[in-house]
């Protein structure tokens, strides 16, 4: 459809059957409204008279598995209802542009892939990434035009830029490649992207939770061939509420925070002559824990302790939610935040102690919730967000009281989307 078309289609409520795939339909209105908004801004940068398609992807909440994907461990993660969206078309420039709303427009060449330096750290490089891996791979690669928007939190551990990559990846899929590339290698298009492109140096969470969707597991022993399980749970039938605060925080700055946890993983295992932790035991790191804090340092010890004990956990969540244990399931919540706290560090920067907001945001979820809910740091950590589970009749109070506290809006309210990167239209 054209873009008069395609606006006309979303006010005249004709889509519903496309965007049941991933929305609620207490949620048409609000999304027809982003989707005519993003389609106006194409018109307004690109002209009116172009065949357009919609697409989305989710961000992500991980449940369990903090800082382990980057050492082939395993997660528990699920693709929530806040997305990226997008309005594109095809051109025969060989050009990408894409504005995302409240950004400047990134522009790449497709006959001018190369890593570029000062692109590091910008969207950009995520973009001329994104096109040099799909033409790496032997996949179709072109020009196209996109305005997009987005809902998922910048900087606040729900993977907004692991939802852009997915989105740039799905329009690329679908605009060139007939959308036969899988999920998975969606997912590890765009960690080649930010790894090499943007240079951080991310575990591939992120970007498998956001393209794959749904409530799944991911065991990252292999991460060329991760292996992925849905888990059949409907959290609302436990009468609790999946919930994400955002602190305010931001993770702008903070790269090297999230590059030392990994780095200091990896020492350990190089120690013993593997490249992750994945490839050696608890055992080992406890029997030689003395040479290891002298050679290495005692943080990167406790680092990878975290490490064992967050695998062991997922594994012991997932059999609690198999078996409907959601109380036992709330406690190992409880204990991986702990754990991520005490042992990984992650919870506050050492460069900034008297700013904690992320502790503060806990200290405050642990007197309401105590002996009720569960909660723990959510994503990198550091700065950004929380996650909690609070039953139903604590809900308001609990939202009242964080928003008092961050700032309206400050607490989210999240369903698990079933799908990840999509073309809707």
């Amino acid at each position: 459809m054209k873009t008069l078309e395609m606006k006309e289609a979303l006010l005249n409520k004709t889509l519903d059957e496309s965007f049941s795939v991933v929305y609620n339909h207490s949620q048409y209105e609000e999304q027809y409204s982003r989707f005519i908004a993003v389609i106006e801004a194409f018109e307004g940068l690109f002209g009116s008279e172009r065949e357009v398609s919609l697409f989305s992807a989710p961000g992500r909440s991980e449940v369990g598995g903090n800082h382990t994907d980057h050492n082939h461990g395993k997660v528990l993660a699920a693709g929530i209802s806040l997305d990226a969206i997008a309005v594109a078309s095809k051109n025969s420039e060989g050009i990408v542009r894409i504005k995302s709303a409240g950004y400047n427009m990134d522009v790449v060449d497709c006959s001018d892939l190369e890593l570029k330096e000062e692109e590091k750290g910008k969207s950009r490089s995520l973009v001329r990434g994104i096109v040099s891996r799909f033409k790496q791979l032997g996949y179709n690669i072109g020009g196209f035009d996109a305005t997009t928007a987005s809902k998922v939190l910048s900087g606040s551990g729900l993977s907004s830029s692991a939802a852009f990559e997915v989105l740039v990846c799905t329009m690329l899929n679908h605009l060139y490649n007939d959308g036969k590339i899988s999920p998975v290698e969606i997912a590890q298009i765009s960690q080649y992207a930010e790894n090499v492109y943007f240079d951080k140096p991310c575990g591939l969470l992120d970007q498998m939770a956001c393209s794959v969707g749904g409530f799944v597991t991911i065991d990252f022993e292999d991460p060329s061939n991760p292996v992925i399980n849905k888990v059949a749970f409907d959290f609302s039938s436990c009468g609790h509420s999946l919930c994400i605060v955002d602190t305010k925080g931001s993770h702008s700055d903070l790269t090297d925070e999230y590059a030392a946890v990994r780095k200091e993983m990896e020492a350990v295992a190089r120690y013993f002559g593997k490249s992750v932790l994945r490839e050696i035991d608890k055992k080992s790191v406890i029997e030689n824990a003395k040479v290891l804090s002298e050679k290495i340092s005692e943080r990167a010890v406790i680092r990878a302790l975290h490490f064992f004990g967050e695998n062991e956990k997922v594994e012991k969540q997932v059999a609690a939610l198999n078996a409907k244990d959601f109380e036992a399931f709330k406690s190992l919540i409880i204990e991986s935040g702990y754990s991520s706290y005490m042992y990984n560090q992650n919870v506050y920067t050492c460069k900034a102690p008297k700013n904690q907001p992320l502790s503060m945001a806990l200290a405050i979820s642990h007197q309401i919730l105590a002996g009720k809910g569960a909660w723990r740091v959510h994503g990198g950590g550091f700065a950004g967000t929380i996650q909690a589970f609070v039953p139903d009749e604590l809900l308001e109070t609990y939202k009242s009281t964080m928003n008092s506290i961050f700032g309206n809006d400050s607490c989210y309210v999240l369903s698990i989307r079933p799908f990840g990167g999509v073309k809707l239209v």
